[in-house]
């Protein structure tokens, strides 16, 4: 099974933060700047939320809020569920579907460590699926694989 540590590993535990005092534009032109769909938000140290391209669409523009007037902390998604390292990817996947949310920060004693995608998951789901496809044609054929 893959796990979320080998994930980071792969992909780089680069984590873009803002402070929930920040402005919702702020928080924007970070997501543009980074093309990242969402930022955690981070208050003392601590993750306090996570403010997202969809947290904008609802909450914001559909409230005819302004994004240079609303900070990030009036509309961060404060439930903020994780992973740590050492859970699998299909762990990763069954916490996505199960909550509906697209982005899962990787916490390691409680330190953030990096982040996780829907897009990252979907990547190691194939990858892990092609090298068994591999090692089976391999195995009929008589072949070996290296991973």
């Amino acid at each position: 099974m893959y796990q979320v540590r080998q994930l980071l590993r792969a992909k780089g535990s680069d984590v873009w933060t803002i402070d929930p005092h920040a402005s919702v534009f702020e928080a924007l032109q970070l997501m543009a700047d980074r093309d990242i769909g969402a930022v955690l938000v981070i208050d003392e140290g601590r993750v306090a939320g996570i403010f997202s391209e969809r947290d904008y669409a609802r909450k914001v523009a559909l409230q005819g809020k302004t994004s240079r007037e609303t900070t990030v902390g009036e509309l961060m998604t404060r439930t903020v569920y994780y992973v740590s390292p050492d859970e699998t990817i299909d762990q990763c996947l069954a916490v996505m579907t199960e909550k509906r949310i697209r982005h899962l920060p990787v916490l390691e004693d409680g330190r953030l460590v990096g982040i996780v995608t829907i897009g990252d998951v979907g990547k190691a789901i194939m990858s892990e699926q092609e090298f068994t496809i591999r090692s089976l044609e391999n195995y009929i054929t008589g072949s070996v694989v290296a991973r």
